[in-house]
């Protein structure tokens, strides 16, 4: 019997019992001491289905306070196909290896007060709708959940589908479920009067990979009390925001904002831990914006690529559009070259706007074209939606021909005015006459002031970024490179 046999064992045991002493449970299943010590901490600190009350656990799980109190529904929903097949495709190559993943723990702060206030039925809709914004939220960057625990969710970005950035794509889901959770809870006030916070943490480390089955459910064994240290950062966190290890920490620092908030005493580490939350969106997109943030090496031996760039600078300075495409293997410093290209741009005074796919955008339709559209705009990342209307519909004071459009663009950045909606269209159309927006602003703009906008990355392209980025691309107009 295996260390997870033996765990769902127990739970079964103390589900029906829903009191079980720790000797019972010893003698049942033939522990010592130290395994029935690991056996308490995946009950009451990793699944947190049980109370540890001096010599009794006591079940802590849904659907145990009263009979007649159902269990919200936890059972996960369908995975994905995008992520099913990528599933199946590595689970030859990863089914007993030992593997570098982060481990993202989010639970609901005062989940047993919040069941004895409700309805059961109300109770079950709210954790419905709860469980399918987590699940979502970890589903979108490529994580995996793992498990449900009673009020949240143990999930894991770095296996069963290998990711070199699992920290950052950990960190991003972490931001996404904090918004999108304050938005539910937001909701759930206004409707229902109700105080809805969560919690959630991250660590990083190596957990060894089990069985996959054909359902795609998998078990994990953590080393290094990698997944427990994960469960100690949510438990220490403060309602709706989200602690990081160390760990975690030294994979994902510049690319978010982090605070320090120094050491601490965790049950199960000998020493004092240092812990960061994470806030925000860090200054750097990519490795190369790490490097340049340390300083840059001096710039040689590549004026032969320069100058070629530099001459389609001065082919759309004479009113001749071009787009230049800059493929070279990795490593070999086409990062560098577009950077000092863009200086020299800037420092002719031209207007350079930039845009970048990223490794988990695949998932998420128009990502770098919204960054692009942002960047057209003058939208701050601190903007909020009432300032980021202004400053488009002040585009639309400028171009009366761009003033009817400006609801349009509204709803494809997000930030839609409910007084003045966007016209209903069909998806094409909408799209085509997005486009054609761009088209017009470009225009506009490169009149007064030549223009040069680069997207880095283009392999992570998402299928409707790529259609929209072809439509954009228009030589012929002579307007922008």
């Amino acid at each position: 019997m295996t260390f997870f046999d033996t765990v769902a064992r127990a739970k079964a045991l103390l589900r029906e019992q829903t009191r079980v002493s720790t000797s019972g449970l010893k003698r049942e299943f033939s522990l010592d001491d130290e395994a029935l010590e690991q056996l308490i901490e995946e009950l009451v600190d990793v699944q947190q289905v049980a109370r540890r009350n001096g010599k009794v656990l006591e079940w802590a799980g849904p659907a145990v306070e009263t009979q007649s109190r159902p269990a919200p529904p936890i059972a996960p929903r369908e995975t994905p196909k995008h992520l099913a097949d990528k599933i199946r495709q590595s689970k030859a190559a990863v089914e007993g290896e030992r593997k570098q993943v982060t481990v993202l723990f989010a639970d609901v702060k005062g989940s047993m007060e919040l069941a004895e206030s409700l309805d059961p039925e109300a109770f079950s809709r709210i954790m419905s709708r709860f469980f399918a914004i987590l699940t979502e939220g970890v589903e979108r960057f490529e994580g995996f959940v793992d498990k449900f625990t009673g009020d949240g969710i143990m999930a894991l970005f770095g296996a069963p589908i290998a990711h070199e950035d699992h920290a950052q794509r950990a960190c991003y889901a972490a931001l996404h479920l904090r918004d999108e959770i304050a938005r539910y809870a937001t909701e759930l006030k206004r409707e229902h009067g109700l105080s809805f916070s969560t919690r959630m943490g991250l660590n990083s480390g190596e957990v060894v990979v089990g069985t996959i089955g054909d359902d795609l459910r998998m078990d994990y064994t953590a080393q290094g009390h990698t997944v427990g240290l994960a469960q100690r950062m949510e438990n220490l966190a403060e309602p709706n925001t989200c602690f990081v290890s160390a760990n975690t920490a030294a994979l994902a620092g510049g690319y978010f904002a982090l605070d320090d908030l120094g050491t601490f005493n965790v049950k199960g580490v000998s020493a004092p831990m240092r812990v960061h939350r994470l806030n925000g969106i860090g200054g750097a997109k990519t490795r190369f914006d790490l490097s340049r943030s340390r300083g840059l090496s001096r710039f040689v031996g590549r004026a032969s690529d320069l100058r070629t760039l530099e001459d389609a600078l001065e082919q759309t300075a004479a009113g001749n559009g071009q787009v230049i495409g800059v493929v070279a293997e990795a490593g070999t410093g086409k990062s560098r070259l577009c950077f000092e290209f863009l200086e020299r741009c800037r420092a002719k005074g031209m207007r350079v706007f930039e845009g970048r796919a990223v490794a988990h955008g695949r998932n998420i339709p128009f990502l770098p074209i919204l960054e692009l559209f942002r960047t057209y705009f003058e939208i701050a990342p601190d903007d909020d939606d009432a300032v980021a209307r202004a400053k488009v519909a002040r585009l639309g004071i400028q171009d009366q021909s761009f003033a009817e459009s400006v609801p349009l663009v509204w709803d494809f950045l997000g930030i839609g005015d409910p007084q003045n909606p966007a016209p209903r269209l069909d998806p094409e159309i909408r799209q085509r006459h997005l486009a054609g927006v761009i088209h017009q602003f470009i225009r506009g703009a490169a009149e007064a002031k030549p223009m040069v906008t680069m997207i880095e990355d283009l392999h992570w392209l998402d299928a409707a970024s790529a259609a929209f980025l072809e439509q954009m691309v228009d030589v012929r107009s002579g307007t922008y490179s």
